[in-house]
């Protein structure tokens, strides 16, 4: 699953039967049945081909003609990057990805008009169209998930969580999502309120906009102040029911949304929007003073959106660096993957992390991620042809979700095991991971139970 789509066009990705794609879901396609640009049944959006489709469009000998019947496009090259570390069947053999014989399912997300992101119902429906048709094929499914976002309490409590929770229990497969690459950006902090707790914001010049997310128990109750740069000071008052409230200052206006505990979740969020009245918002330093009244818990975090989305020196003066995977790479039953550099054989330091000791929710399953892939400079076809350098953890985990497709024909395709999926498979990568240089626990919240290596992880004869 690729949210950014597949150059098709590719010889990476054929076999001498042509498309190795048996189908292709753009869901922001606009529909045409008289082209047969229909959306999956069961579906309402975009537009769904075919193997015989693609075909079609190969067959047509170029790009131009082949758009014209598949009109699929990789523009940012992410998606295709993805889809080559784990299954080109380029004839180089450094080329070559994880499981370059597989088959494909491939889909295109749909960015939100707001923000030009997917959004986590694209993300469902995308999941559940690809167990959807590995069921109508009686085949097994490895699921890629190179995404991730900053929204939530990180905790495994989501509805996306639990949802890939859930969906890790349906048919034969095998879910992996990448840890993000939030780990040194400087876009979280966490601790635990005593007295009072002073937290600096700094927002750089020329921010458009940005938001910060405060996430606590419910129970525990403290006051919050806002300070400007100019030192002027802001009251939030009590946040004990919903609400939302306005801030003026000077050409930045601040909204904040006050929450509560979800039926799924019983953290409670406290949500400051930064608005610009003209072009931007107000550089300089932004801080935050709490200051006890009642606590049970104590321990808060706070998030920034992800690096993509702010400029550089917008970022938190001490940031901590724990729970900086993305969602839903915390979700408890996929298998979350952390980036190593293998060249040097080191954990990547961008790479998200989580919390030592697992989280209150998945206190039951342990750490978190799972384990490290190589994620820094991966050599890979690009769109529109020829080889690009990949970093970052969307390149580790096609790594792992082709060594699960590996694992998934070793087990029920060649009848080795036929209940190797699931958990199953998270737990033999687990037993198999090697060390890395600089780890001196295992596991740990950098990269879990260590670099991946299928060889160690298929059981002893």
């Amino acid at each position: 699953m690729t949210g950014e789509g597949i150059d098709y066009f590719l010889e990476d990705f054929r076999n001498q039967d042509g498309s190795r794609i048996l189908y292709l879901w753009d869901q922001g396609q606009q529909q045409d049945s008289e082209k047969g640009w229909n959306p999956p049944s069961g579906f309402q959006t975009g537009a769904e081909y075919t193997k015989e489709q693609i075909d079609r469009a190969l067959a047509a000998g170029s790009r131009q003609e082949a758009l014209k019947i598949v009109p699929q496009q990789d523009l940012s090259g992410h998606g295709t990057g993805v889809a080559a570390v784990a299954a080109s069947s380029n004839s180089e053999l450094l080329l070559q990805g994880v499981a370059p014989g597989s088959d494909l399912i491939i889909v295109k997300l749909k960015a939100t008009e707001e923000s030009g992101f997917p959004a986590t119902t694209e993300l469902m429906r995308a999941v559940t169209y690809a167990v959807k048709k590995s069921v109508e094929l009686n085949r097994p499914l490895a699921v890629n998930l190179s995404f991730g976002n900053t929204y939530g309490s990180h905790d495994g409590s989501s509805l996306l969580e639990r949802f890939l929770d859930n969906v890790s229990e349906i048919g034969r497969t095998c879910i992996c999502v990448g840890a993000g690459n939030e780990g040194s950006s400087g876009g979280h902090f966490s601790a635990n309120v005593e007295e009072t707790e002073m937290i600096e914001l700094a927002i750089a010049e020329r921010e458009t906009t940005t938001n910060v997310q405060f996430w606590k128990s419910y129970e525990d109750l403290f006051d919050i102040t806002l300070i400007a740069p100019d030192n002027q000071e802001y009251e939030i008052g009590e946040f004990e029911r919903p609400s939302r409230r306005e801030i003026i200052f000077d050409q930045t206006k601040i909204l904040i949304y006050v929450g509560v505990p979800a039926p799924y979740s019983t953290k409670q969020e406290i949500f400051f929007a930064f608005l610009p009245l003209n072009d931007y918002i107000n550089s300089g330093i932004w801080s935050f003073r709490l200051k006890k009244r009642k606590i049970v818990d104590g321990f808060f975090q706070m998030y920034l959106p992800p690096a993509v989305q702010r400029n550089a020196g917008t970022r938190f003066f001490r940031q901590n660096p724990e729970l900086t995977m993305t969602i839903p790479a915390t979700s408890a039953k996929a298998i979350s993957v952390a980036a190593y550099n293998d060249s040097v054989d080191a954990y990547a330091d961008f790479s998200g992390r989580g919390r030592q000791g697992g989280f209150s929710y998945l206190a039951a399953e342990g750490n978190k991620p799972d384990l490290a892939a190589p994620g820094v400079g991966i050599l890979a076809a690009k769109a529109g042809g020829g080889t690009e350098s990949y970093t970052g953890t969307s390149f580790a985990t096609p790594m792992v979700a082709g060594s699960a497709a590996l694992l998934l024909e070793w087990g029920i395709v060649k009848g080795n095991d036929r209940y190797l999926y699931g958990e199953k498979i998270k737990a033999y990568l687990r037993k198999g991971a090697k060390l890395i240089r600089g780890e001196q626990q295992y596991p740990n919240n950098k990269v879990g139970w260590g670099a991946l290596c299928v060889a160690g992880s298929l059981p002893e004869e």
